[in-house]
Protein backbone atom coordinates (compact mmCIF):
# COMPACT_ATOMS: atom_id res chain seq x y z
CA UNK A 1 0.00 0.00 0.00
CA UNK A 2 1.19 3.50 -0.91
CA UNK A 3 -0.27 6.61 0.41
CA UNK A 4 -0.05 9.96 -2.16
CA UNK A 5 -0.68 13.25 -0.64
CA UNK A 6 -1.76 15.97 -2.83
CA UNK A 7 -1.90 19.64 -1.64
CA UNK A 8 -2.60 23.01 -3.61
CA UNK A 9 -2.27 25.41 -0.36
CA UNK A 10 -5.85 25.48 0.13
CA UNK A 11 -7.23 21.96 0.19
CA UNK A 12 -5.36 18.60 -0.20
CA UNK A 13 -5.73 14.90 0.10
CA UNK A 14 -3.97 11.68 1.26
CA UNK A 15 -5.03 8.44 -0.91
CA UNK A 16 -4.44 4.70 -0.10
CA UNK A 17 -3.22 3.37 -3.41
CA UNK A 18 -3.17 -0.64 -4.15
CA UNK A 19 -1.31 -1.96 -6.88
CA UNK A 20 -2.34 1.10 -8.90
CA UNK A 21 -5.94 1.51 -7.92
CA UNK A 22 -7.14 3.80 -4.92
CA UNK A 23 -8.59 2.12 -2.20
CA UNK A 24 -9.29 5.32 -0.47
CA UNK A 25 -8.96 8.97 0.46
CA UNK A 26 -8.78 11.70 3.16
CA UNK A 27 -9.57 14.97 2.12
CA UNK A 28 -9.02 18.10 4.14
CA UNK A 29 -8.96 22.02 3.96
CA UNK A 30 -6.44 24.69 5.33
CA UNK A 31 -7.30 26.19 7.93
CA UNK A 32 -4.72 28.85 8.35
CA UNK A 33 -0.86 27.96 8.09
CA UNK A 34 -1.00 25.34 11.19
CA UNK A 35 -4.31 23.85 11.10
CA UNK A 36 -6.16 21.70 8.90
CA UNK A 37 -9.72 19.94 8.58
CA UNK A 38 -10.23 16.73 7.84
CA UNK A 39 -13.58 16.70 6.07
CA UNK A 40 -14.07 13.36 4.76
CA UNK A 41 -13.01 9.98 4.41
CA UNK A 42 -13.77 7.09 1.65
CA UNK A 43 -13.26 3.69 1.20
CA UNK A 44 -13.49 2.09 -1.93
CA UNK A 45 -16.32 -0.77 -1.52
CA UNK A 46 -13.89 -4.18 -2.75
CA UNK A 47 -11.05 -2.43 0.86
CA UNK A 48 -13.85 -2.25 3.24
CA UNK A 49 -12.95 -3.89 6.68
CA UNK A 50 -9.14 -3.80 6.22
CA UNK A 51 -8.48 -0.67 8.00
CA UNK A 52 -7.96 1.89 4.79
CA UNK A 53 -9.46 4.36 6.61
CA UNK A 54 -7.37 4.66 9.95
CA UNK A 55 -4.31 3.75 7.87
CA UNK A 56 -4.55 6.91 6.06
CA UNK A 57 -5.46 8.73 9.38
CA UNK A 58 -2.48 7.69 10.44
CA UNK A 59 -0.50 8.38 7.52
CA UNK A 60 -1.78 12.11 7.94
CA UNK A 61 -0.74 12.32 11.60
CA UNK A 62 2.14 11.30 11.08
CA UNK A 63 2.75 13.92 8.10
CA UNK A 64 0.83 16.67 11.08
CA UNK A 65 3.62 15.78 13.58
CA UNK A 66 6.46 15.82 11.73
CA UNK A 67 4.95 19.45 10.19
CA UNK A 68 3.72 21.00 13.45
CA UNK A 69 0.70 21.30 12.50
CA UNK A 70 -2.71 20.35 14.22
CA UNK A 71 -6.29 18.96 13.33
CA UNK A 72 -9.83 19.67 13.58
CA UNK A 73 -11.35 16.57 12.31
CA UNK A 74 -15.10 17.26 11.13
CA UNK A 75 -15.26 14.07 9.29
CA UNK A 76 -16.82 11.77 11.30
CA UNK A 77 -15.24 8.53 10.92
CA UNK A 78 -11.76 11.01 11.63
CA UNK A 79 -13.55 12.20 14.76
CA UNK A 80 -14.14 8.95 16.34
CA UNK A 81 -10.68 7.60 15.45
CA UNK A 82 -9.75 10.53 17.44
CA UNK A 83 -12.10 9.53 19.98
CA UNK A 84 -10.80 5.73 20.35
CA UNK A 85 -7.17 6.63 19.69
CA UNK A 86 -5.69 8.86 22.84
CA UNK A 87 -2.43 8.21 20.66
CA UNK A 88 -3.57 10.83 18.62
CA UNK A 89 -4.55 13.34 19.92
CA UNK A 90 -1.68 15.33 20.12
CA UNK A 91 -2.47 16.96 16.93
CA UNK A 92 -5.96 17.59 17.76
CA UNK A 93 -6.68 21.56 17.33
Amino acid sequence: MEFVKTDDGKKGMVQAIDEGKVAGEMTYTWAGNDKIIIDHTHVDEAYGGQGIGKKILINIIDWLRSEGVKAIPLCPFAKAQFDKNEEFRDVLS
